[in-house]
């Protein structure tokens, strides 16, 4: 009994210890001058049913509106990856602290309670579509899509099925990113430049594939900020998940890609 107590005791310390070092780690780190860069964040869904099967992919209506508030309040500015892309080859100027929303499958509710969200703050944002669940029940249609894109929302693709690309030959992964592309363009939407790797996973062979399919940027799941120095087509991307801790865990993960940034952990420079 004695040596369990003696063993519990020097697990906590040992505990406590590193608990202190990485809040003084962290410390330190914020008092250091912000990185260069804005951050893209990674939602899913926003709608006020929380769904059993994807209740994580979901931040409700009042936790996103807070989240957005945050971000006003903060100077943050919204804007497109096009935009960014326009401004890194120098056609056009970015704000002091740009901020990318981005939204990735296509639910339905991305029309319904999203978008007005968004049209009452006058905000962009980007939607990454899975090309063959256009139309499916929960998922936006071909009127929603072309309707929400006439209304500023950019439009990418999430692939033609959203099966891992790094998982299946490179012609099959050529298939899905090309189909999903002409899928939409043939069906009236505007030209598709941008994409979101499933599950953000991909490899360095992917990248030549989409500059060969004519795509411009695709985003991954790797925490972090962007600058012109970025690889467009490995652009940082911080996931927003259903809030637990409120308001303090957001602002938590936007602090997570400003740490990643600054420790150079997984940046995708070019």
């Amino acid at each position: 009994m004695n040596l369990l107590k003696k063993f519990i005791k020097i697990a906590l310390g040992l505990i406590v210890a590193a608990v202190l070092i990485i809040w003084a780690g962290i410390q330190y780190l914020l008092a250091q001058p912000e990185p260069e860069g804005f951050p893209i964040l990674e939602y899913h869904m926003v709608q006020e049913h929380n769904p059993d099967k994807a209740y994580e992919y979901n931040v409700p209506p009042r936790d996103f509106e807070e989240q957005l508030d945050y971000l006003k309040e903060a100077g943050y500015t919204t804007i497109s990856i096009r935009d960014y892309l326009r401004a890194k080859k120098g056609l056009q100027q970015l704000p002091d602290k740009s901020i990318i929303l981005t939204f990735d499958d296509g639910y339905e509710t991305n029309y319904t309670e999203l978008l007005p969200i968004l049209e009452q703050r006058g905000l962009k944002a980007t939607i990454f579509m899975v090309g063959n669940d256009i139309g499916r029940d929960n998922y936006m249609s071909w009127d929603q899509l072309k309707d929400i894109q006439h209304r500023g929302v950019e439009i990418g693709s999430h692939t033609a099925n959203h099966l891992p690309l790094t998982e299946m030959d490179l012609n099959t992964a050529r298939d899905e990113v090309k189909l999903s592309k002409l899928l939409m363009e043939w069906n009236g939407m505007d030209t598709i430049y941008t994409l979101s790797y499933p599950n953000g996973k991909y490899t360095r062979e992917l990248l030549e594939v989409l500059k060969e399919e004519e795509y411009l940027a695709a985003v991954t799941g790797d925490a972090g900020l962007n600058t012109f120095e970025t690889n467009p087509y490995l652009l940082q991307r911080i996931n927003i998940p259903h809030p637990t801790f409120g308001l303090t865990e957001f602002k938590w993960r936007l602090l997570k890609g400003r740490i990643f940034a600054q420790l150079g952990i997984a940046q995708h420079k070019e």
